[in-house]
């Protein structure tokens, strides 16, 4: 059974840092593409970082140059480190993954999600 669990969000000041992790087991973790997307009150869910099977990354314009993206293959783990946070970064925040290559924001393409942990971003 696949399971994504989600960790290390909560209520920081702009500015501030958070480091996201996304547990996974059930399935050979390093073969499939992983990617981090965000969902505020009222909006669609947006993908904010993916990263390949390879190690390659992609991030969203809003947070290139503020947030990193990583995994730990050996640990099953995927991490999401979020620094100069700003107010608009809020929402609910969910990992993903998926076997196939391309369509890194298409969330249908996506096969497994986390429960999302809250990240609160106050100016």
């Amino acid at each position: 059974q696949v399971q994504l669990v989600e960790s290390g969000g909560g209520s920081v000041q702009a500015g501030g840092s958070l480091r996201l992790s996304c547990a996974a087991s059930g399935y050979t973790y390093s073969r499939f593409c992983m990617g981090w997307f965000r969902q505020a009150p009222g909006k669609e869910r947006e993908g904010v970082a993916h990263i390949d099977s390879e190690g390659a990354t992609t991030y969203a314009d809003s947070v290139k140059g503020r947030f990193t993206i990583s995994k730990d293959n050996a640990k099953n783990t995927l991490y999401l480190q979020m620094n100069s946070l700003k107010p608009e970064d809020t929402g609910m925040y969910y990992c993903a993954a998926k076997t196939g290559a391309g369509f890194l924001w298409d969330t249908h393409k996506y096969n497994y999600w986390g429960q999302g942990t809250q990240v609160t971003v106050s100016s």
